[in-house]
């Protein structure tokens, strides 16, 4: 089994069990369809549905991990999003203890933000955009690195 995190639309974090045997079959029924594996961090893997569409709402919290991974504001992400570990060669692992407490912790982050927005918003979707990923930076370099 492979170790992975699940990460919904509504900022909730649950750890999963991939079947070795058929990981990706196993992520494209929690994603909902076609996925595409997209890195942010060079020890995690991103599964994500495959469209260019918004048709699915859009994951925030995931959007969140990833700009902050990446160290810059993406593009989108929507639907449920899976989160494994990446070896060496680029194929799908157990992700690292560090790697889920972060994305634990993120999404806990963005959860309690938008809470906090719906008493005193934002001036502007770029503000919002910036105090998540202030705030993201200060989970990640608060979290002990591993691996």
């Amino acid at each position: 089994m492979t170790q992975a995190v699940r990460i919904d639309c509504t900022t909730t974090v649950t750890p999963v069990e991939l079947p070795a045997d058929d990981c990706h079959g196993a992520v494209r029924s929690i994603v909902g369809g076609a996925v595409n594996q997209a890195v942010y961090h060079r020890r995690a893997l991103l599964h994500i549905y495959d469209s260019s569409t918004s048709e699915h709402p859009l994951n925030l919290a995931a959007w969140t991990l990833a700009s902050a991974w990446r160290g810059m504001p993406l593009y989108p992400l929507h639907g449920t999003i899976v989160v494994t570990g990446r070896d060496e060669s680029g194929e799908v692992c157990d992700l690292d203890d560090d790697l889920a407490q972060q994305v634990r912790a993120i999404s806990a982050m963005v959860r309690e933000t938008v809470q906090e927005w719906r008493r005193r918003p934002p001036a502007s979707d770029e503000a919002a955009a910036q105090e998540l990923l202030s705030y993201a930076a200060r989970e990640i370099a608060a979290t002990p690195a591993g691996g």
